[in-house]
């Protein structure tokens, strides 16, 4: 009966500030341009369909579509592979200044490997702040894919990005996903990463061994038994990270809402997994509902 009360409210909180944010409508933000969808090279067009409608593109005032092929992930990766196939798909919608990123996987199921939590790290460490990302994919991907749609959106949109830093950002994205693949949760995968970034961030380690340190202390603290080959790994991606054009004084900040989120979200699936599993399925069906309402 608890349960289906607390459901009951956050349904009403949701159908209020669903109802308030179409009313505060103000349509195209002239200051950053549309949103950008990039949609997965090797979509069909059925597929592509199946993606619009999970990213909503028609409920938008208006956006720009572009694609990502292969020839892209040579672009921002070394040693890309120009025949790899892309299928996950973003909606990438920049905002001002200080509200930090917002990531929602709007297709949980077909993204196996990559969580929200992991994008976000990873846009960080390539040089991207201040955005709203949703993710989509019309059949199950590991989801890497859409991180080089979000690169490509933001250099459409005129910003230029550091090529070391999106190599950088996409070996940071393979080494969560094998850690995790590993054993260790998805989500301590990222608290791991959130926290030795934001120890770089605020020592400044000079040397690998000030950086294989750090990772040493973080991997004790969180309790978290890594193979060594895998601790390997986290360290050579650390001290890439310290090596680059990075202002750390001002990236401890927004680590440190990264950590918040993510501390907030272990702290959610320790006390009841199941049930908040349940509230993020009914949302999904009530945000059908509405927004079947309006059309």
């Amino acid at each position: 009966m608890k349960k289906t009360m607390t459901l009951a409210a956050l349904a009403l909180a949701f159908v209020l500030a669903f109802a308030g944010a179409a009313s505060a409508n103000v349509g195209i933000n002239e200051k950053f341009g549309l949103p950008i969808v990039v949609y997965g090279g090797d979509l069909s067009a059925d597929e592509k369909a199946q993606v619009a409608e999970s990213l909503d593109v028609a409920g938008e005032a208006e956006v720009e579509e572009i694609e990502v092929t292969g020839e892209d992930l040579v672009t921002y990766i070394t040693d890309g592979d120009a025949r790899a196939r892309m299928y996950s798909s973003a909606k990438i919608t920049r905002t001002e200044e200080g509200e930090g990123l917002v990531i929602e996987i709007a297709t949980p199921d077909n993204i196996t490997q990559v969580t929200t939590d992991m994008y976000a790290n990873a846009m960080l460490t390539a040089g991207i702040e201040n955005a709203t990302v949703e993710v989509a994919a019309p059949k199950a991907v590991t989801g890497h894919s859409a991180l080089v749609g979000i690169y490509k959106a933001y250099e459409v949109n005129g910003e230029q990005l550091d090529p070391e830093r999106t190599d950088v950002a996409n070996d940071e994205l393979s080494v969560a996903t094998e850690l995790s693949e590993g054993g260790v949760e998805q989500e301590k995968v990222s608290e791991l990463l959130t926290e030795i970034k934001k120890q770089i961030a605020e020592q400044n380690p000079a040397t690998r061994e000030d950086v294989e340190q750090i990772v040493e202390e973080q991997l004790s603290r969180l309790q978290i038994e890594l193979s060594p080959e895998d601790r390997q790994l986290l360290v050579d991606l650390m001290d890439r990270i310290r090596q680059l054009d990075i202002d750390f004084s001002k990236w401890s900040t927004e680590l440190e809402d990264l950590s918040n989120t993510i501390g907030d979200k272990i702290g959610t699936v320790v006390n009841d997994e199941g049930f908040w599993e349940s509230v993020k399925q009914f949302f999904r069906d009530l945000a059908n509902t509405v927004r079947g309402w309006f059309n």
